[in-house]
């Protein structure tokens, strides 16, 4: 929450609240630092948290009430936080992406931010269930040119369904939609990335069409800041072992960064010197080999020519 400053009541109510529910309890003194307001704001805000029943108030602080595996925050609320993560982590992965291939970008604050560094790749076909990201391409579209489509404009299918709080389209709709697909990659945004729960949601249904999006895709590319690591949500849609890489921030932890790495094939700090030569290692999605190395056939930062004459594969 550091980039949030100036924040309407509402706003920084909702980010308190999902910080509450998410870490398991807040302090005063943390969120003062974080949110840039006074120690008096705060304290007004955990009252009127408590009041409506979201938080219960303690000594120095407050912590969650009811169960915050359930809890999911609305788009509004989640596109405040983790601004300038989420700018690098969606630079970096934009980098990944060939013109002329299909992707598929789920719904989600980060993949939202991804949609917005992709309006200049070629000739994409884009599968998204997100009303956010369909709106980014199709605004690019009208833009300057009345109803004419851009050259090289993406082809966006929107998959329909039922929208979520934080504007996903699931459901039996979204899921036969996605079913009778096949992508080259899918960027995946997430609620939580943990070594024991895989990827998790607190939205039932978003859990089935997430499977769907995975069954579907060649590689599988998580987009995630560093605040998802360790945040388990209601239900679980896929084990780590199905995600090819995870692009994430520089906020991880040491012991978090050797945590992933263990248990991921692919790992990518957006925002590092070397994020850029970890991201083009490979050629083919940017997926590095282990422990970010390059793997046989391209070095750190240039392609194979075999990588470049193929980038599907």
């Amino acid at each position: 929450m550091s980039d949030n400053q100036n924040l309407l009541a509402e706003q920084r109510r909702a980010l308190i609240l999902d910080e509450v529910r998410r870490r398991g309890g807040v302090r005063v003194n943390e969120l003062t630092r974080r949110l840039n307001v006074s120690d008096m704001t705060v304290r007004r805000d955990l009252d009127a948290l408590a009041r409506q029943g979201m938080v219960a108030k303690v000594h120095g602080g407050a912590v969650p009430v009811g169960e915050a595996s359930t809890h999911e925050p609305g788009f509004e609320a989640k596109s405040v936080l983790e601004l300038g993560a989420k700018e690098q982590i969606a630079r970096a992965a934009a980098r990944m992406v060939r013109p002329g291939t299909a992707i598929a970008l789920s719904g989600g604050t980060t993949t939202y931010a991804l949609a917005r560094h992709l309006l200049d790749v070629p000739d994409l076909t884009v599968v998204t269930n997100s009303v956010r990201v369909a709106d980014v391409f199709h605004e690019a579209q009208q833009a300057g040119s009345g109803a004419e489509t851009r050259a090289g404009a993406a082809t966006v299918v929107l998959t329909g369904g039922v929208r979520t709080p934080s504007d996903a389209l699931v459901g039996p709709v979204a899921d036969q939609a996605i079913r009778s697909l096949h992508f080259d990659a899918l960027f995946l945004g997430v609620h939580g990335v943990s070594v024991e729960a895989g990827l998790s949601t607190p939205n039932l249904a978003e859990a089935e069409t997430n499977r769907r999006l995975v069954r579907s895709a060649r590689r599988v590319v998580v987009v995630a800041d560093h605040t998802k690591w360790g945040t388990v949500g209601l239900s679980s849609f896929a084990t780590l072992d199905e995600v090819d890489t995870l692009v994430t921030d520089a906020g991880l932890s040491g012991r978090e960064r050797e945590e992933m790495a263990e248990h991921l094939p692919g790992l990518v700090v957006a925002g590092e010197d070397d994020a850029d030569a970890v991201v083009a290692a490979d050629g083919r999605l940017g997926i590095p080999g282990p422990a970010g190395t390059a793997k046989a056939g391209g070095t750190a930062g240039t392609p194979s020519t075999a990588d470049a004459a193929d980038p599907a594969e």
